[in-house]
């Protein structure tokens, strides 16, 4: 089933929607959420949380704006970046174990796996450097704009140009 053809049950809210839904977006969307929020329940949480939002959401989803895995990746990074930044998860890993960071150095070429887990691997390499660089930073680890400048040492308003430039020529890939 295409995207054009579930849009509309989910408009209406037909049960099956739902399933047909999860069935072909979960893996993507829990590994741009298990990128960001290295715990597997916590993960787990927000693709629940996410697909909600989805399902609760689905009217406010507009086809002249982008495709639906889109809207739906946002909603999903932003709810993953809210849960990072949410103050109950920041306590909870103060006391978390070092087995939970153990994968951090199993993985040297982590944003390589990152970006071929959901798909744009190939996408992603015919890009400038600095924009993989600043996709990683905004997309993948969650950083602010704002955070991205400082951590580039790079002015606001060259990491918003540069964010839109590189989102334009990922697009462009996209499309051929």
């Amino acid at each position: 089933m295409t995207q054009e053809e579930l849009l509309p049950l989910l408009l209406r809210k037909e049960e099956r929607a739902f399933t047909m839904l999860y069935d072909m977006y979960s893996k993507s969307l829990f590994s741009v959420i298990s990128n960001l929020i290295k715990d597997r329940e916590e993960a787990e949480d927000v693709l629940q949380e996410v697909f909600v939002k989805i399902w609760k959401n689905i009217e406010t989803y507009n086809q002249s704006k982008g495709r639906l895995y889109t809207w739906m990746l946002n909603i999903t990074r932003n709810t993953a970046i809210d849960k990072l930044r949410s103050k109950g998860f920041n306590n909870s890993q103060k006391n978390l174990s070092s087995d939970n960071f153990v994968h951090l150095l199993d993985d040297s070429n982590k944003l390589v796996n990152r970006i071929d887990t959901i798909g744009i691997l190939e996408f992603v390499k015919k890009l400038k450097p600095k924009c993989v660089q600043i996709i990683d930073l905004l997309f993948f680890k969650g950083y602010t704009q704002q955070e991205a400048s400082d951590e580039l040492a790079i002015p606001l308003g060259t990491v918003k140009t540069q964010n839109r430039l590189c989102m334009n020529d990922l697009r462009n890939f996209l499309k051929v």
